[in-house]
């Protein structure tokens, strides 16, 4: 049984959520692990929705995970579900069995094949996740579908989650008006190699899947790879963008790239959904008071500026000074120093707040602590690095370590 968590301070309201043409969603009350809250989401897209998706890279994903990479390739999505309290990993023969039987009765619902049908389980890793508890409520929470769901689909995505996640932007695309609007879940486990714990985005564009994945993989590089709430990486890690073509604009080529210029518009756009919902997970991270923007500046390359700026945002040491409001700067020397990049000490240069602390390999001469002091006690706080070597750049978030992620963390099956 789940106990409700105190809401984030860094908690946001969802943003006014619109309806994306040609999907439809939903969720219901399965009784998968929780009483009394909704636990299952269903998404039905119409014919013709394309498909792409980004996946963890860990070596021991969840059946979810392992199902939507094996169908991925048709590039083709009628459905979606998704649900919270079980993850499905670790489950063997078994938790294959339930891919196959959710997507087949979801398929049977939707007219269409178990292959256009993608799976999503978030929770509790290593016990078997009854399908005949979901399979049972597909029928009625698929009456119920409306485009209108997004804000209970949001709700019932959530596991530690104190608060629902959503962003939402317009674009154009060849002339027309399209809409791009997500939904996230994630609050612990969360350093991704590819994304957060869960992300849904649709879009009413008219986008060939191969264009689609190009965007998709292009956006979470600098977005939810660049967000960390405890180092570690989930095994049920994903990000799906579906886009239904519901907007009937001009369709590109399916071998348009990224960059193209007819899609500067449409890729702000969606890079904007997919920072949202990034920033929103590092907000609500289990017992987090405190947001940290972390820059680095001056790296050999941009890929050793990502690399530093996550060694800094998952330190323990760092990441503790943040929650006591301690301004100590050694320990984000400390924590260059230690990730194994290019880095001078002489060099060097930290900032915290904007107020540059030390340079050169020593403390700024007459550094005045007070301003910086004052920053530490806001709820969100910026470190910027320097290397000083060449010029390669990266941002990255984090949030503080606080007792309320061991409280969390120590008591999750309970």
């Amino acid at each position: 049984m789940a106990h409700a968590l105190p809401v984030s301070p860094l908690a946001l309201p969802l943003p006014e959520l619109k309806e994306v043409r040609g999907v439809r969603l939903g969720a219901a009350e399965a009784g998968i692990r929780y009483k009394g809250r909704t636990d299952l989401v269903l998404a039905e897209f119409v014919p013709g929705t394309t498909v792409a998706g980004v996946f963890t890279r860990s070596k021991c994903p969840g059946a979810p995970v392992d199902w939507c990479r094996d169908i991925l390739p048709t590039g083709e999505a009628r459905a979606l579900v998704v649900n919270a309290g079980n993850a499905n990993v670790f489950t063997g023969r078994a938790g294959r069995e339930t891919c196959k039987a959710t997507a087949e009765a979801t398929a049977l619902l939707a007219g269409c094949t178990p292959q256009a049908v993608y799976l999503a389980s978030t929770g509790v890793i290593g016990e078997i996740l009854p399908h005949e508890r979901m399979t049972a409520a597909l029928p009625a929470l698929h009456e119920a579908l409306s485009a209108t769901g997004w804000e209970a689909a949001a709700r019932g995505i959530m596991t530690t989650d104190t608060f629902p996640k959503a962003a939402v932007r317009t674009a154009k695309l060849n002339g027309t008006d399209v809409l791009i609007q997500g939904i996230a879940k994630g609050s612990g486990m969360v350093a991704p190699d590819m994304a957060t714990m869960l992300a849904f985005v649709a879009t009413d564009a008219a986008l060939p899947a191969p264009v689609l994945q190009a965007l998709l993989s292009q956006g979470v590089k600098t977005t939810f790879n660049c967000i960390t709430v405890d180092s570690d990486t989930s095994t049920s890690d994903m990000v799906l963008l579906f886009a239904t073509g519901a907007a009937a604009n001009d369709e590109l080529s399916a071998s348009t790239q990224a960059n193209a210029e007819a899609l500067t518009d449409f890729r702000e756009a969606l890079q904007g959904v997919l920072h949202d919902l990034a920033q929103l997970v590092i907000r609500d991270g289990e017992g987090a008071t405190k947001l940290m923007t972390i820059s680095v500046t001056g790296a050999v390359s941009d890929d050793s500026a990502w690399r530093v700026a996550m060694a800094i945002g998952n330190s323990p040491l760092v990441k503790t000074a943040v929650a006591g409001e301690d301004a100590n700067w050694g320990r984000i020397v400390m924590a260059v120093g230690k990730c194994g990049e290019p880095a001078d000490r002489d060099t060097l240069s930290v900032s915290i707040g904007g107020v540059c602390i030390a340079r050169d390999g020593t403390v700024v001469p007459g550094y005045d602590e007070t301003p910086v002091v004052a920053h530490m006690k806001g709820h969100e706080i910026d470190i910027a690095v320097d290397l000083g070597l060449g010029n390669g750049t990266a941002r990255a978030w984090s949030c503080d370590l606080t007792h309320g992620y061991i409280d969390i963390n120590g008591s999750y099956r309970s």
